[in-house]
Formats: structure tokens, C-alpha cells, sequence
């Protein structure tokens, strides 16, 4: 797709507005109505930190997006910790950033999941008197919660098929757009 001599400053400028719209689709859809938990934000979480890498936006961006989807369908005394989690998958992104793969991926995604169903499950048990502040009332609350886990990581795979792999397929047809074909800003570094 770039064959000019500039190339290299088509990829960097086509680049992050991919990735930006992408994540706007994910922004999108989670406003949408879904089933409970099967949403976008954990795979966006994740293929911001694995594209925008260490850097401030990779944080920014599924934040907003949180932020503002929350606005439309309500806020929790729990977001602190859903919002913890999601900064935890953007890590987990950053993590692979540089040896994305399937296997890897997918690895990266039921860890997104789960660190998810294993963070907002225990805080709701902390939070709320709806189970017993016991081993047996934490147990009830994490075996309850497991069909919401299901749709998580059901959500969370499907859209990390979609932004990856959708990714993926546009780096395929323009390879000017791959992030080892691109040199560094100055300023910018991973």
C-alpha cells in the first residue's frame, strides 16, 4: 500500500489512528446491549498494552472508554476495582507486546479473565453483605459468579479475535504498517 519514499512516515501517521479506531469500535459496542459481562473492554484493555505499549495512552484509552460507558449504563462502588482490573489486562498486553502469537494471545486473554473474575468477584464479596464474610460465603460468591466468568472470557476472546486479529489481517495487506517496519519517533521508546 506505501511505496513512496515516505513510507515510513505514512506507517507511523496510519498507524495509531488504526489502533485509535479500533478502539473506538470498542467503545462502541460496549454501550450496545450485550449479555452480563460479555464485552469488549477486557480485550481492548489488552490490545491497547500490546500496541500502544508502555506509554500513558495505552492506560488512557480503555480508562475513557470505561469511563464513559459507565456514564451511559451507570456507576458502582465497585469501579475502582473493575477499573484496577482493566489497568491489569492493559499490563498483560504490554507483557506481549513484542511476541504476539496465538498461542501467546490467547494465553494473555484467559489471564485478562480471569485476573477480572478473580479482582470484581472478591471485591463485591468485600463490599457487599450478599455473601457471609466467610471462606464458605467467598466460595459461594466466586461459584455464583461463574457464568458471568464464562461470558467474560467468551467476551473477552471474541473481541480479541476481532482487534487482533482484524489487526493482524490490516499489517497483512499493509505491511508498512507493522510495528518492526516502523523506526522510533524521537521521543519515543518502549
Amino acid at each position: 500500500m506505501f511505496r513512496n519514499g515516505n513510507s515510513d512516515r505514512h506507517s507511523v501517521l496510519f498507524r495509531m489512528p488504526i489502533i485509535l479506531c479500533l478502539l473506538l469500535f470498542a467503545a462502541i459496542v460496549r454501550i450496545l446491549p450485550h449479555p452480563w459481562n460479555f464485552t469488549p473492554v477486557g480485550a481492548m484493555a489488552l490490545f491497547s498494552g500490546a500496541k500502544l505499549g508502555r506509554s500513558w495512552k495505552a492506560f488512557l484509552f480503555p480508562l475513557a472508554v470505561l469511563f464513559v460507558g459507565d456514564s451511559f449504563v451507570g456507576f458502582h462502588r465497585l469501579m475502582p476495582m473493575v477499573y484496577f482490573s482493566f489497568c491489569l489486562s492493559v499490563l498483560i498486553g504490554i507483557a506481549i507486546r513484542h511476541r504476539q502469537s496465538l498461542k501467546l494471545t490467547s494465553a494473555a486473554t484467559f489471564l485478562g479473565s480471569l485476573q477480572f473474575f478473580l479482582i470484581t468477584n472478591f471485591a463485591f464479596w468485600i463490599m457487599t453483605t450478599a455473601y457471609g464474610h466467610t471462606l464458605a460465603g467467598l466460595i459461594a460468591c466466586y461459584t455464583a459468579a461463574l457464568p458471568l466468568f464464562g461470558n467474560t472470557l467468551a467476551g473477552d476472546s471474541f473481541y480479541a479475535v476481532l482487534l487482533f486479529g482484524g489487526f493482524a489481517l490490516l499489517e497483512r495487506f499493509s505491511p508498512g504498517l507493522r510495528a518492526s517496519q516502523i523506526p522510533a519517533l524521537p521521543g519515543q521508546g518502549d
